[in-house]
C-alpha cells in the first residue's frame, strides 16, 4: 500500500469519476486504475465499482474510506515531524482567511510567536473550502476562515466577528448608490445572505469579488460603491478616496477557527487558539 494508491483512492471517493481523477491528479486513467487495483489487491477485496452509470464504493469500500483518510493525516503528521525546524521543538501550519491577514501579516506572526515562542510557523493566507481539506487532510494544524466545511475529522470553534462596511466615491447614503457602479462583495455565504436580505435591489453587481483587496482595488481605480472590511473603510476615509455611505448597514462575518479533532484538546493548538481570538477581539475593537 502507498501514499499514491490512498490519494487517488481518496481522490475517486470525491470525483466518483476515474477520468476526472486522472485529471485532478494530472495522471493516465490507466494510472489510476493500476492504484486501484493495487489497492484492492493489498486489502484483498473490491472498494470501486464501475459501470457505464458510474463508480461507486462497495461496502468494502465504504468501511475503508475513512481509515483511508486517518493513513494519509498520519503520514502527513509524520512528515511535519522529522521535517527540521531548527532549533524550534514543533512546526505548526496556520491558515487564515485571506481578508483577515491582508497586509498585516507581521501583527499576525507576533500574536502566534506570542502564544507559541518555541514553535516554528508557517503562516499562509487561503479560502475556506481548501484550509478545511488542508486541515482535515493533516497539511494544516490549524484554519481561521470564514465558512465552516463540516467533517466528522474536524473541530470547529467561533472566534468573534469582523465587520464590512458600505464606502463610496460617489454616494453619501443609500438613496444615491448606483446599481450600474456598485461592487458586489461576495465574500462568504454568510455575507451574501445577509447582504441579500438587507440590499435586495444591490445584490445583482455589474463587477463581483471576493477579496477586501481586489474590492478596495476596483473602487479606488474604477469609482463607485462596495462593502469592504471596516478597517479599510477607515483608511479610505483617512486618505480622502471614498466615504462610507451613512444610512448603509454594517454586515458582521462570523470567523472560525478549524482543528483536526484528534487536536481539539492539545496545548499548544489551545494557545493558538486564544491568541488568535484575542488579536481578532483587538482588532475588532
Amino acid at each position: 500500500m502507498t501514499l499514491d494508491q490512498l490519494e487517488t483512492f481518496l481522490d475517486l471517493c470525491e470525483t466518483r469519476s476515474f477520468n476526472r481523477t486522472a485529471n485532478r491528479l494530472g495522471v493516465t486513467q490507466s494510472t489510476v486504475s493500476g492504484r486501484v487495483a493495487a489497492l484492492e489487491a493489498a486489502l484483498g477485496c473490491r472498494l470501486l465499482d464501475r459501470s457505464r452509470a458510474g463508480t461507486e464504493l462497495t461496502t468494502e469500500g465504504l468501511r475503508f474510506e475513512p481509515h483511508a483518510r486517518a493513513l494519509r493525516a498520519g503520514w502527513a503528521a509524520a512528515g511535519q515531524a522529522v521535517r527540521g525546524a531548527g532549533a524550534a521543538a514543533m512546526t505548526m501550519r496556520i491558515g487564515i482567511q485571506h481578508d483577515l491577514l491582508g497586509d498585516r501579516v507581521a501583527d499576525w506572526v507576533a500574536a502566534l510567536q506570542g502564544a507559541v515562542p518555541d514553535t516554528a510557523l508557517y503562516v499562509e493566507a487561503d479560502y475556506s473550502a481548501q484550509m478545511c481539506a488542508d486541515v482535515r487532510d493533516g497539511q494544516l494544524d490549524v484554519a481561521i476562515h470564514y465558512t465552516p466545511k463540516p467533517h466528522p475529522d474536524l473541530h470547529f470553534e467561533s472566534l468573534g466577528e469582523v465587520a464590512y462596511v458600505m464606502v463610496s466615491t460617489e454616494a453619501a447614503d443609500l438613496a444615491a448608490v448606483r446599481p450600474d457602479s456598485y461592487i458586489l462583495a461576495n465574500y462568504a455565504p454568510a455575507f451574501s445572505a445577509t447582504h441579500a436580505v438587507l440590499l435586495p435591489e444591490l445584490s445583482v453587481g455589474a463587477v463581483s469579488s471576493g477579496q477586501n483587496a481586489v474590492i478596495r482595488a476596483l473602487l479606488t481605480a474604477l469609482g463607485g460603491s462596495g462593502y469592504v472590511l471596516r478597517q479599510t473603510a477607515l483608511e479610505l476615509e483617512r486618505t480622502g478616496q471614498a466615504a462610507r455611505v451613512a444610512d448603509a448597514p454594517r454586515i458582521d462575518q462570523p470567523i472560525y477557527a478549524a482543528v483536526h479533532l484528534r487536536n481539539r484538546h492539545r496545548g499548544a493548538h489551545r494557545r493558538v487558539l486564544r491568541a488568535l481570538k484575542a488579536h481578532l477581539g483587538a482588532r475588532a475593537g
